[in-house]
């Protein structure tokens, strides 16, 4: 098996001390967003065998094993992160499969250049994700109940609000959360910061329930996506527990560390709290306007210790082993590629020894024997 060095992304939404804090090092005072473990072109880990992408193109069947290979491709399907929010991200949504490859194969027969901030699908991939906090982590996902929406809004008290008021109360709840989320943000900008610096001063002085609202508004002054915000459940993970992002479904985080698994796709659709590019049209044919419950996920035990957090897809598979005591030995080996992840305590992985923060890719069928006190996330795919 390989020891990962990774990049750490400076992303200006990131916390500048959570991942220092995790690795035991000196904070640089600049934000650290982001640190990636996989063999993303964007900044594959690292082995001493070179990068891990040039490692996986030198023997794709060795590496990820014939099976994961005849299901994905050569190539590692999924990217595994450790995120640390300092402040909100985007409001964003990502595209199923098939609306990647549509979108994308439109981008490209008319010529937009994969790197203009106007385009919206960088490959042809969706991009389902899983977040697992490692401390308290908040978030927004999925649509409130158009009533409880309305009931937030009128809260405020603001007069210019109204009208989204009675649009939420007055529609069948689809058209409501479609029709809403298209007027604010095809709303004109200055009449809608007027009225978005409105519901921030309530949202100040009323607190409780409108205090996401407000930090999300200090950090976006003026933003329609602050209205957007809220008209989806807001969250808040406890250590240890997960969201899983499916395509369609509006999400930001808004604070905290946590873990984070994805399908390899750099495809997002944003509806605010950005200074980058909102593509309304496009959005509005992505987005799933159905309320949803959050759905907390909490894993699942199993005989040997593994506690899986269970997706319905099949490009990574997520799981967690809390190891009590030095001295027995775990036998993860498996015929499908695997990235083990220490976040607490000191294990022992082959011939690595793993602190907070340190990783191994462990190619398919290795011999994989894990040992120590301390948590161990096993990232791998399903074939």
């Amino acid at each position: 098996m390989d020891r990962l060095d990774n990049t750490v992304r400076p992303y200006a939404w990131g916390s500048p001390t959570a991942i220092p804090h995790l690795l035991g090092t000196e904070p640089t005072g600049e934000p650290q967003a982001e640190m990636w473990m996989g063999a993303h072109p964007g900044a594959p880990s690292r082995t001493t065998r070179g990068t891990l992408a040039e490692v996986i193109d030198a023997g794709p069947e060795r590496e990820l094993g014939s099976r994961a290979v005849a299901r994905f491709g050569p190539r590692l399907p999924f990217l595994l992160k450790i995120l640390a929010a300092g402040a909100p991200l985007s409001l964003q949504v990502h595209p199923d499969l098939a609306q990647a490859r549509q979108g994308y194969a439109d981008e490209e027969r008319r010529g937009v250049p994969v790197d203009a901030p106007h385009r919206n699908y960088k490959d042809a991939n969706h991009k389902p994700e899983l977040i697992c906090a490692l401390t308290e982590f908040d978030g927004l996902c999925g649509f409130r109940d158009p009533a409880e929406a309305a009931g937030l809004l009128a809260g405020l008290g603001v007069d210019s609000l109204e009208p989204y008021v009675d649009l939420l109360r007055a529609h069948p709840e689809d058209a409501a959360l479609r029709e809403v989320l298209t007027a604010v943000l095809s709303a004109e900008p200055r009449e809608m910061a007027r009225t978005v610096a409105e519901a921030t001063t309530a949202c100040t002085r009323l607190g409780g329930a409108y205090a996401p609202y407000a930090d999300i508004a200090h950090h976006y002054p003026g933003d329609p996506g602050v209205l957007a915000a809220m008209l989806l459940n807001h969250v808040r993970l406890q250590p240890g527990e997960a969201l899983f992002l499916g395509a369609g479904i509006p999400h930001a985080y808004l604070n905290g560390l946590g873990v984070e698994i994805m399908a390899n796709s750099d495809n997002v659709l944003r509806c605010g709290l950005t200074p980058k590019h909102v593509d309304v049209p496009e959005l509005l044919r992505i987005v799933r306007f159905e309320p949803s419950d959050p759905g907390v996920l909490r894993p699942e035990a199993s005989p040997d210790g593994e506690e899986v957090y269970e997706t319905p897809i099949d490009e990574f598979r997520l799981s967690r082993y809390v190891l009590p005591q030095a001295g027995s030995a775990h036998d993860f080996t498996r015929d499908t590629p695997q990235i083990l992840l220490c976040t607490a305590g000191t294990v022992r992985a082959g011939e690595h020894e793993l602190g907070p923060g340190q990783s191994v890719f462990v190619p398919a069928d290795e011999k994989a024997e894990i040992s120590g006190a301390g948590t161990v996330f096993r990232a791998t795919v399903i074939v």
